[in-house]
């Protein structure tokens, strides 16, 4: 596939896969993106995992139609990146490898060799010729990992991202690129927003017509609106101030009852409402909307002295990415002593701009007026 006239498309699509990075479900399978400027000189942008590195070598292969590589670029060391090096540099023998120092610290750590004897070791900043094409490299360190970079074509304006921009699905997957996108970013980089936020600012100064990520499909249009999506994700704001998350787990069916009525209070004063079954939802999607919607509710059982292990789980996804600028109401339920608002409460203080609603609902067993009446308020007040 041409990016451009001097640029090749050389990925490869998962669709064996059923979890990225041992815990994130794809349905629609992955994409293991790669590229070849074929310039006076040619260079190759990252290899793939190392169950498609036949069919990359063979793609490389036709795309080059008998003219040699020049340079391999490491933008990121992460096996479903890397792990196929070592197959190249057997290929391709004279192929200088391209990393900085972080990169090469990597290359010993997976494969024992820093490729001393081969390699261009570039700094920030640093520029590379390949005739027509100047690249330049720009550090984006622990987004997500240490050593990554990203590298700017200045001829065709193309940004090389990394996993920056990515997202679940194979290269060629139809569906809407914002979900998967989101759930990608959420999931993989959430945590890192600080330095997202750094290479963003880095990016502004260049004029970029084009992305291609590692993963997913290349964005070739509509640039402003994928860079604005990364600016709120990485500033921690929600998408849609006004959209309400309810996540809840249920043992009986009486916290169930609450959410239920909750819910449809909700949607009869027009707000947008998304309901999870912790139990039943995926988690990372779960975590992903919770990033989308400006007001979260939380609804659980105390459980043996503590929450209910599914939310739990949904509160330590929120935490672990650094939750923030949200307003969260919680309903709790315990037959004997509930704990749960107070448990729930202690695991997001750390969390940044937190505004807790007035009405917390507090459940013994089963829904009675004076817990609904408290329903109703908390509708209210959301």
């Amino acid at each position: 596939m041409n990016i451009t006239e001097d640029i090749r498309y050389i990925g490869v699509n998962d669709t064996d896969i059923d979890l990225f990075e041992g815990q994130y479900k794809v349905p629609n399978g992955m994409a293991y993106n790669s590229y070849v400027i074929l310039d006076e000189k040619v260079a190759v942008f990252d290899t793939v995992d190392a169950s498609k590195t036949d069919e990359w070598l063979e793609k490389l292969s036709a795309t080059l139609d008998g003219r040699k590589v020049d340079y391999l670029i490491v933008q990121h060391m992460e096996p479903d990146h890397s792990a196929s090096l070592m197959h190249f540099a057997k290929c391709y023998p004279d192929a200088v490898i391209v990393g900085n120092k972080k990169t090469f610290i990597m290359t010993e750590a997976f494969f024992g060799t820093d490729f001393a004897s081969r390699r261009l070791v570039v700094e920030d900043g640093a520029t590379l010729s390949l005739g027509k094409h100047q690249l330049t490299f720009v550090f984006a360190p622990m987004v997500h990992w240490p050593e990554v970079m990203v590298t700017y074509d200045s001829t065709d304006k193309v940004l090389f991202s990394a996993d920056a921009f990515g997202k679940f699905g194979t290269f060629d997957c139809d569906e809407p690129w914002e979900g998967e996108a989101r759930r990608y970013y959420i999931g993989i980089v959430g945590k890192y927003g600080v330095q997202v936020k750094a290479l963003l600012k880095k990016a502004d100064a260049l004029k970029i017509e084009t992305i291609c990520p590692l993963h997913g499909p290349v964005l070739d249009s509509d640039i402003e609106h994928y860079i604005k999506l990364y600016n709120k994700w990485a500033s921690y704001e929600p998408e849609n101030a006004d959209d309400i998350l309810i996540a809840y787990t249920s043992v009986y069916g009486h916290t169930k009852e609450a959410v239920d009525i909750l819910s449809s209070l909700l949607k009869e004063k027009g707000r947008n409402v998304t309901v999870h079954d912790l139990a039943r939802t995926d988690k990372s999607i779960a975590v992903a909307d919770a990033f989308r919607c400006g007001k979260l509710v939380l609804a659980t059982t105390t459980y043996n002295g503590d929450i209910f292990p599914f939310m739990h789980e949904f509160i330590t996804g929120l935490t672990e990415r650094s939750i923030q600028n949200r307003t969260i109401g919680l309903i709790e339920n315990g037959s004997w002593a509930p704990l749960a608002a107070k448990l729930m409460k202690g695991m997001l203080e750390k969390s940044k701009n937190i505004t807790w609603l007035d009405a917390t609902v507090t459940i013994r067993s089963a829904l009675d007026s004076a817990s609904k009446e408290q329903i109703e308020a908390m509708a209210e007040q959301l």
